[in-house]
C-alpha cells in the first residue's frame, strides 16, 4: 500500500509491551497506527485522525475505560471496535458485544490473529458500504432501508449499531425461514469469525429491546431464530 491508501487505526492501550507489538504487526500489515495510553487521549486521537478501525483495551487506567469509550462512540458512529481484556469472563464478552463491539480477544492473544480479525471486520463493513441501492424491507411496522443503512420503526429512525443492522437485514432477506447460530454467524459476522455462538443472541437481544414488539424474531428451539 502506498502512505495515502493505508488505512488508519487507532490503538488504546494502556500496557507499552502490547501497543508496541501490535503496533509493529499492524504497520507490517501496511496500517497507519495512532496509539493513545489512557480513555482522554484516545477520544481525541479518534475524532482527530478518524480511523476505519478502533482497538480498545477495556481495563484502561484513568477515569475512562474501554467500555466507556465504546459507549461514547456508539452514541455517534459505528465506527467499527475491536476490544481488547485481561479478563475472559463472561459479563465482560456479552457487556462488550452488548455495546456495539464488533469483536472481542482476550489476552493473550497472538497479534497475528489480531490482525487476521481486523482484515475480516474491515472486510465486512467494506462490503456492506459497497452495498447497491436495494429497495426498502418493509416488516410490518419496521422498514430496513438498505440504501441508507436505516431502519425506521413506524416511520422514525431508531439508533441501531452497525453489526445488529446488518443482522437485521440479513433475516430480512431471509424472512420466514429459521436460521441457526452458525448460519447467522457465517452470513453477517462472516465464515471467518472465530468466536462464541452467543454473540448472536446478545445481538437480537438488543434488536428486540430497541424494537419491541414490532420486530417478530421468533426463537426457534434448538435452532436459532426465524424472522416473520
Amino acid at each position: 500500500m502506498t502512505g495515502a491508501e493505508e488505512p488508519v487505526v487507532v490503538l488504546v492501550e494502556d500496557d507499552p509491551n502490547i501497543a508496541s507489538l501490535v503496533d509493529m504487526y499492524l504497520r507490517q500489515d501496511g496500517y497507519r497506527v495512532y496509539q493513545a495510553a489512557d480513555g482522554e487521549t484516545g477520544i481525541d486521537r479518534i475524532k482527530q485522525h478518524r480511523p476505519k478501525l478502533v482497538i480498545l483495551d477495556i481495563g484502561l487506567s484513568g477515569d475512562l475505560d474501554g467500555i466507556q469509550i465504546c459507549r461514547e462512540l456508539r452514541a455517534t458512529s459505528d465506527i467499527p471496535i475491536i476490544m481488547l481484556t485481561a479478563r475472559d469472563g463472561e459479563i465482560d464478552r456479552i457487556l462488550g458485544l452488548e455495546l456495539g463491539a464488533d469483536d472481542y480477544v482476550t489476552k493473550p492473544f497472538s497479534p497475528r490473529e489480531l490482525v487476521a480479525r481486523i482484515r475480516a471486520v474491515l472486510r465486512r463493513t467494506d462490503s456492506a458500504a459497497r452495498t447497491s441501492l436495494p429497495p426498502v424491507l418493509d416488516i410490518g411496522e419496521v422498514e430496513v432501508d438498505i440504501a441508507r443503512r436505516e431502519v425506521r420503526l413506524g416511520g422514525q429512525p431508531v439508533a441501531i449499531t452497525a453489526r445488529e443492522f446488518n443482522l437485521l437485514q440479513y433475516l430480512a432477506e431471509n424472512l420466514g425461514l429459521a436460521l441457526s447460530r452458525r448460519q447467522l454467524l457465517d452470513g453477517v459476522w462472516g465464515y471467518d469469525w472465530v468466536g462464541d455462538e452467543r454473540t448472536v443472541d446478545v445481538h437480537v437481544l438488543q434488536l428486540r429491546k430497541k424494537l419491541g414488539d414490532a420486530l417478530r424474531i421468533t426463537t426457534v428451539r434448538g435452532v436459532g431464530y426465524r424472522l416473520d
